[in-house]
């Protein structure tokens, strides 16, 4: 597997990396024994990047992960996790559903602050059995996730403290880097003018289908010596399956202008000679600001199915000619 290097940073890490989310039973059951076979089809093809977060399952991917790889050198392996949200345990009756099968049982809250992405930070090298991680992405803040006037007070507490804890443990050698991992552009644009990150996890923004980040933060990542690692390559569903009846985007049922965007896309790969699916997650691969793209299934099949599907390279030429089916396209 080639490696890219997180820029600034002495961080090399695998061009594809693996997506721990689904290992929590995001959506749909994960069992343990499911779980450390994905891992191992993973490990076996090469992949040494691993993205997980409290968020998934209430802890229960990192406790997954930090289990598979209990016995791997620290050293063969970059690890991510994410902060900004905190978990306590609950009877599991009185456990809200976050959208994992099966998870741990627990209440969320969010916190930004300094103190909160310490205890954040700590009981995630618990869970993992780890003292330290390679990247920490600051989670899910701004309004795409958070209304006003939540949004405006997570701001302020990750500029007020929580910026200063992870740029100190970053000089401590705890993280070796760190950044924001959303599913938006705006609000990457705007703390860059805040911190000096090394690292964004933009997820579904900059995909064949939805190419937002072209315009304003690619740009800006190349001035500033950003690199981005890529998740939602596939708009969470319909850049895999094509213009199905019931085929999601962006988490919902993909509308009629998605599911016609698809179809035409679908049509030029096809007089191409390509598959849309492997086009969807070679396309960020092309571009030098990205350090990684994320896949994230509960199935090895899946995975062994899209690490083939990068194994021939595409052309780059090629993603002009998507440019026209594309949102937010220059």
């Amino acid at each position: 597997m080639k490696t890219r290097r997180v820029a600034k940073t002495s961080l090399e890490i695998s061009e594809i990396g693996f997506g721990c989310a689904p290992l929590a039973g995001l959506y749909r059951p994960c069992s343990e024994e499911q779980a450390r076979d994905v891992l191992q089809t993973a490990w076996d093809a090469g992949i040494r990047y691993f993205d997980t977060a409290p968020h998934y399952g209430a802890g229960l991917s990192e406790e997954r992960l930090g289990k598979f790889l209990a016995d791997k050198a620290r050293s063969d392996v970059v690890i991510s996790t994410k902060v900004g949200r905190l978990f306590t345990p609950v009877p599991r009756n009185e456990a809200p559903d976050y959208g994992f099968v099966d998870a741990n049982p627990a209440v969320m809250r969010y916190d930004y602050s300094r103190d909160g992405i310490m205890r954040s930070l700590e009981e995630s090298s618990k869970r993992m059995g780890v003292d330290r991680f390679d990247i920490v992405f600051v989670h899910d803040i701004g309004p795409y996730t958070h209304k006003e006037p939540d949004n405006s007070r997570h701001l302020r507490d990750l500029r007020q403290s929580g910026g200063a804890a992870l740029e100190e443990l970053k000089a401590r050698g705890v993280i070796g880097a760190w950044g924001v991992g959303v599913n938006e552009t705006a609000v990457c644009m705007d703390l860059m003018g805040d911190f000096d990150m090394d690292v964004i996890l933009l997820a579904g923004r900059y995909t064949l289908l939805d190419r937002t980040a072209e315009r304003d933060l690619l740009p800006l990542c190349r001035k500033r010596g950003i690199s981005l690692v890529i998740g939602g390559v596939f708009n969470s569903g319909i850049l895999a399956t094509g213009p199905l009846p019931g085929a999601t985007f962006d988490y919902a049922p993909a509308s009629a202008d998605i599911q016609a965007r698809v179809g035409g896309m679908k049509l030029e790969a096809e007089q191409q000679g390509h598959d849309l699916a492997a086009l969807a997650l070679q396309f960020p691969l092309a571009d030098s600001c990205v350090a990684s793209v994320l896949i994230g299934t509960a199935k090895s099949s899946s995975l062994i199915r899209n690490l083939q599907s990068v194994e021939h390279r595409i052309d780059p030429g090629v993603y002009g000619r998507f440019e026209r089916f594309s949102l937010g396209a220059n």
